[in-house]
């Protein structure tokens, strides 16, 4: 069994833009330009959006419909969070863009996934790649937070804002794959799956797939797999770090982290409807203490580090 056979997000990720889930606008114009015999004035493309709502999908089918037998060779595909640097864009976007090829096809496709995490240096090189190259390739760059990309850059592509999908599109797209693989569901416990994934399409099949292993989709299976029945512990965390005791609420912050495997982000998204429902005079230094942590995350600090420092700071809040 390969990868791809054992991983349901991959099983059934769309080979054609007519089936990516939602985004229907979107789709409705790549398809209008791809059937345009003047494909080649394509312009290069931004994709934008929060995770999981298809985007890489979308460039993936895009290039296949293009560039059809040749899309293996004619298409370049970069994690850049994996290759922040200068070196990626030199060595290897400029490499694949240098040569034209001896294939018939309109032109090379270069996808940049997350290119949002790309140093500005990196994207300043990138920038004069694409200028450079424009006459042989068209790039697609794949961002959840576009404002993270240099102007120049944006100014140079076409810009698609993908949005979060319904409900109740993910919900028919769990059930589908769920029929295919005769698993058993309930209605709550896909409504479970969708209230812990917030939209992230490619988060509720894999969260769908783990707990098709503990015998059904229903919605106390779902709690247990995403680790959901520990959240009632992020407000004992919480609690604890407002009454002072900060190495007590530490340690049970690593032990839902560590032990429990519960995520970072995820930590600090409970946490954050904890303050609400504890209902605090100090809601809001309370809530930019966590906001303030959280982006120091997001940016790159240590987690568990800025973790650590967060229970600190909520402990002053009300000593």
């Amino acid at each position: 069994m390969t990868l791809e056979e054992g991983m349901w997000v991959e099983k059934y990720r769309p080979q054609t833009l007519s089936a990516i889930v939602n985004q229907k606008e979107i789709i409705g114009s790549l398809e209008a330009l791809i059937k345009d015999p003047t494909v080649q004035d394509m312009p290069h493309l931004l994709f934008s959006g929060s995770a999981g709502v298809g985007k890489t999908t979308t460039a993936l089918c895009l290039s296949r419909q293009i560039l059809k037998e040749y899309t293996t060779v004619c298409t370049l595909e970069l994690n850049a969070s994996d290759e922040r640097g200068i070196e990626m864009v030199r060595e290897k976007v400029k490499k694949f863009s240098k040569y034209a090829g001896m294939v018939d096809v309109p032109f090379k496709i270069i996808i940049l996934d997350e290119a949002d995490e790309m140093t500005s240096a990196a994207q300043t090189a990138l920038r004069r790649t694409i200028e450079d190259a424009s006459k042989i390739c068209r790039f697609i760059l794949i961002a959840n937070n576009v404002s993270k990309i240099i102007e120049p850059i944006q100014s140079r592509c076409a810009a698609f804002k993908f949005t979060t999908i319904a409900e109740e599109d993910v919900i028919a797209r769990l059930e589908e794959i769920a029929k295919r693989e005769k698993v058993k569901t309930d209605k709550k416990g896909l409504k479970a799956i969708y209230d812990y994934t917030e939209g992230d399409l490619r988060h509720a099949i894999n969260l769908m797939q783990a707990t098709a292993s503990l015998g059904g989709i229903n919605e106390e299976n779902v709690k247990i797999s995403a680790g959901l029945t520990k959240t009632s512990d992020v407000d004992e965390v919480l609690k604890i770090a407002l009454s002072g005791k900060v190495a007590e609420a530490r340690e049970k912050m690593i032990e839902l982290i560590k032990v429990y495997g519960m995520s970072e982000s995820d930590f600090l998204k409970y946490l954050n409807s904890a303050v609400f429902k504890s209902k605090h005079t100090n809601l809001s230094d309370i809530l930019q203490v966590i906001a303030k942590y959280d982006y120091r995350i997001l940016v790159g600090a240590n987690s568990e580090i800025q973790l650590s420092a967060m229970l600190a700071e909520l402990a002053k809040v009300e000593n």
